[in-house]
C-alpha cells in the first residue's frame, strides 16, 4: 500500500493551518498538522478503518472519512493506493466540503 496526498487535500490542510494562526501558538499549529498526518499515516495499516462519507457518496468513488481532534480525513483506495483527497475542519458546514 501506498498513501498520496492530493494537491487538494495539501491546499486544504495549509488553508486548516492558516486559520488557526490567528489566535494559536506555531508550535500548537505544528503538534495538529502532525497529529493530522500521523492518523492519515496509520491508514496504511488498516485502510478500510474509516466509515464511508456519505456527503460524499454521491460521487460513487466509495470515500472514507477517519477523524482527527477537530478535522475530517477524506479517503479512497483505489487498488494499492490510498489517496487522501481532503482534509476538512468539522466545525465548518459539511456542504463546503470540495470533491
Amino acid at each position: 500500500m501506498k498513501l498520496l496526498y492530493t494537491e487538494q487535500a495539501l491546499d486544504s490542510l495549509q488553508e486548516c493551518l492558516d486559520f488557526l494562526s490567528a489566535g494559536v501558538p506555531p508550535g500548537k499549529i505544528q503538534e495538529i498538522r502532525d497529529r493530522i498526518i500521523a492518523k492519515a499515516d496509520k491508514l496504511l495499516e488498516s485502510p478500510f478503518t474509516g466509515q464511508r462519507d456519505e456527503y460524499l457518496a454521491h460521487l460513487g468513488l466509495e470515500h472514507r472519512r477517519i477523524i482527527e481532534g477537530n478535522y475530517k480525513i477524506i479517503y479512497r483506495v483505489t487498488g494499492e493506493i490510498i489517496y487522501i483527497t481532503d482534509i476538512f475542519d468539522t466545525r465548518q458546514d459539511p456542504s463546503e466540503m470540495k470533491p
